[in-house]
């Protein structure tokens, strides 16, 4: 195989295979990158078995062929390099590769093309289109509340529901649930489709997201998902389970209110829980007449207090979350005005943003008992 190609366009590709590899994975191969040439380009592919990316590139091919590299080593290599032109380049015998630009010159290794795992195809049925934009919405307003608990799989993903007219998302890892529903452009027809999408997944598709703004392909499979963006294809292994029903969790009878400048309340929560237990991050709203006071108190920090003025007549309550619960909910949303509300100190509150178009979100949040 023998190649040239553009810099720039070997870092923009190579870019999104460097969370997808595993460096300390037990199968050497899961750790290269491979590389097809054919015609006027290259074609790119990743894998860790759960997640698979591929992507195309434009190349001067001079001989045809197909070599797997370590990913991390590439990227980092070419991305050292001086603009202009690539040379990749088997040597005889295909013991190694040679990569070189400008005066610089470099003998990479290879591991045999026949070790790399057999990749699943799109089954080529009916394809979605999906608006960009609004998808990378709706993960960013979703992967946050994804659990880390292995023991439950099937929360170790955000449920993905593609409707006739509309598309949910929603995440939870038990004490948090981020719900969001965004219409779809034009009428489609057919069934709802539900899956649960990995969090890498999330993570990377996000990340492809924010390289385009065009339209996604969305194709199921017996197991698997694919996502087509523009040159690249991310197909994912969905995982296998119910998710729970998550709209008996939204509370439909929280009569109390409240609602806040998003930026006031983000750094009164931020500064409050500076002194508030490591381990639980809880900080306290005590909610009165006119004002909403945070709180926090600590054996070994000590205690912090911030009143932040509101627009609220109801009853005196007095309700505990975990500060970093609150503040991803406001990283998410961009927006003035966010409302919380409430029922009583021990039932699920809800947070929401104000005044937006275009999605409908939920935040589901618990208190804590401190």
């Amino acid at each position: 195989m023998e190649l040239v190609a553009r810099k720039a366009d070997l870092v923009r590709e190579l870019q999104f295979f460097q969370q997808i590899v595993e460096r300390k994975n037990t199968i050497p191969i899961l750790a290269n990158v491979l590389i097809e040439a054919t015609g006027n380009e290259i074609t790119l592919l990743a894998t860790d078995l759960e997640v698979t990316l591929r992507s195309r590139a434009e190349a001067a091919v001079s001989r045809h062929g197909a070599v797997t590299l370590p990913a991390k080593k590439l990227y980092e290599v070419v991305r050292a390099l001086p603009d202009g032109d690539v040379n990749i380049e088997t040597e005889k015998g295909g013991n190694g590769v040679k990569v070189s630009g400008g005066q610089f010159s470099s003998r990479m290794p290879t591991l045999p093309r026949e070790d790399f795992p057999t990749i699943t195809e799109p089954p080529g049925a009916a394809k979605a289109s999906i608006k960009g934009s609004t998808l990378a919405q709706m993960i960013a307003k979703t992967q946050f509340a994804i659990t880390g608990e292995d023991t439950r799989y099937y929360l170790n993903g955000a449920q993905f529901v593609l409707g006739p007219d509309q598309m949910t998302m929603v995440a939870t890892d038990g004490h948090r649930l981020a719900l969001v529903h965004a219409d779809r452009e034009g009428q489609h027809k057919g069934e709802d489709v539900k899956a649960i999408l990995p969090r890498k997944a999330l993570a990377e598709l996000g990340r492809l997201l924010a390289e385009s703004d065009g339209e996604v392909l969305y194709e199921r499979g017996e197991n698997h998902l694919f996502f087509e963006i523009g040159p690249r294809l991310l197909m994912s292994r969905m995982i296998d389970g119910q998710f729970p029903a998550y709209e008996k969790v939204v509370p439909k009878n929280n009569d109390k209110h409240i609602e806040f400048e998003r930026d006031r309340l983000m750094n009164a929560v931020r500064r409050v829980a500076l002194l508030s237990n490591e381990r639980s991050r809880a900080v306290k709203f005590q909610v009165e007449t006119g004002k909403v006071e945070v709180t926090s108190s600590s054996p070994e920090f000590g205690e912090a207090r911030e009143p932040i003025a509101v627009d609220y007549t109801g009853p005196e309550i007095t309700i505990c979350f975990n500060a970093q619960y609150v503040i991803d909910f406001l990283n998410a949303v961009d927006c003035d005005i966010v409302a919380l509300e409430l029922k009583d100190d021990v039932s699920q509150a809800v947070m929401k943003p104000v005044g937006v178009e275009g999605y409908d979100y939920t935040y589901v949040i618990m208190p804590m008992r401190v």
